[in-house]
């Protein structure tokens, strides 16, 4: 045991006590938590992410396909999001704005529970595990701050692991389609996509990119095509968010008093090396991810975490996208081993509230690093998931030089511990 692997496996059980004596404490003496606020009926002052999409969405029924209006509502915010979403969610438009909320909310909560739950019994965690990666989610503040803002990233969650689980079940075209959809909705994730390239994976690396271009261009279609340059116009010139709960390296450049042009370098070269860590692994081993690529099935969720490092805005609420990687992980290991402990300190971490940023105040010495968390969780939660993949070859998986051999049975799912 190395000495850096030492040291993780003792501080981890320390990090996850202090990280629940901390949400514990701002629970107790803090403001209000987010949750008190779900219920309240102010949309456009309380939930105003819905409140934005649900602008777009309203004028896309008043107005009918085509229209191109559904960036021009008035809303409080900037939608920046695609036209699919607004597509997406014109039902809800057609319904008062509460009401919609009220919908969303509880669609949330089931896709977000479903998605979890899905997960687990994928990996055949047991139901120890399962439900402590249930009850940290639902308990965790990225869930709390996606309810009360109203925001999609549950349904980004679904779609990230429907994929997925069709990848585990040897259907990685149709895995490839599902993410290509989901990166539609959300272009920030597009990184997913270059993971089969980097794999050699050519049939599912078109099809993920296929899937992403027709999707988009459906969402164009329906909402008038001169939305696609008003929404790349917004997306664009949108700038890089300081806010404390911007997880990304750029906006942690700016709080730090740095260019964001610094965090961004940065987070491309992460993007870069763990791209290049998995291209060299299939080099080494081939193609197929029970021969050692992905053998932990954690590598999508590793790529996806050095894209939000590297995105202008990825608030810490996108650490729910990472739930399911954060299971596999588990799953990889044994009862008590670094891994497991490594995860329960991020669940543990994920509770604590976004009252943490009231204890930082200007001019005080520790704030820089006080105000770096969200972003140490991201940049933990990527190493970790980086753990499985740099770990032995599965038995009977041997070496090999060209990446079309595929040892053991093609098309098999890697479980982990079977």
């Amino acid at each position: 045991m190395t000495r850096p692997h030492r040291l993780v496996r003792r501080a981890a059980p320390a990090v996850t006590v202090v990280a629940l004596l901390t949400a514990a404490l701002l629970l107790a003496f803090g403001p209000p938590p987010l949750l008190r606020w779900i219920p309240h009926p102010d949309v456009a002052g309380m939930h105003v992410d819905f409140d934005t999409f649900w602008h777009s969405a309203r004028a896309l029924v008043e107005y009918g396909p085509g229209s191109s209006v559904i960036y021009a509502t008035g809303a409080r915010l900037h939608n920046l999001n695609p036209p699919l979403l607004s597509v997406l969610l014109a039902p809800l438009g057609a319904l008062d704005a509460l009401t919609g909320y009220r919908i969303l909310t509880t669609c949330s909560v089931l896709l977000v529970a479903g998605s979890v739950a899905a997960a687990g019994r994928e990996l055949r965690l047991g139901l120890g595990w399962t439900l402590l990666g249930l009850g940290a989610v639902l308990a965790s503040s990225p869930l709390h701050g996606t309810l009360l803002l109203g925001q999609i990233y549950p349904l980004l969650l679904a779609g990230i692991t429907a994929g997925w689980i069709a990848e585990r079940r040897g259907h990685p075209v149709a895995a490839a389609v599902l993410y290509g959809i989901t990166v539609a909705l959300k272009p920030s994730l597009a990184p997913l996509l270059l993971l089969a390239a980097a794999q050699r994976r050519w049939r599912p690396f078109a099809a993920g990119v296929g899937a992403a271009a027709v999707a988009t261009l459906v969402g164009v279609a329906v909402a008038g095509w001169s939305t696609a340059w008003q929404w790349l116009t917004m997306a664009l010139a949108e700038p890089v968010g300081p806010t404390l709960d911007n997880a990304s390296l750029p906006g942690l450049a700016l709080r730090w008093g740095l260019p964001a042009a610094v965090g961004t370098v940065l987070g491309a070269a992460l993007l870069l090396g763990t791209l290049a860590h998995y291209a060299r692994r299939t080099a080494r081993y081939g193609s197929g991810l029970a021969a050692g690529t992905d053998p932990g099935g954690t590598a999508p969720f590793a790529v996806l975490a050095t894209g939000l490092l590297a995105a202008p805005i990825s608030w810490h609420n996108y650490l729910l996208l990472l739930w399911p990687g954060l299971l596999a992980l588990a799953a990889s290991g044994r009862p008590g081993d670094t891994r497991r402990r490594v995860v329960a300190a991020l669940f543990a971490l994920a509770v604590i509230p976004v009252a943490w940023g009231d204890l930082w105040a200007d001019g005080f010495p520790l704030s820089p690093l006080g105000r770096a968390l969200y972003t140490a969780v991201l940049l933990a939660a990527w190493w970790a998931l980086l753990r499985p993949a740099t770990g032995p070859v599965p038995p009977g998986s041997a070496p090999v030089s060209r990446p079309d051999r595929r040892p053991g049975a093609a098309g098999e799912p890697v479980r982990p511990g079977a």
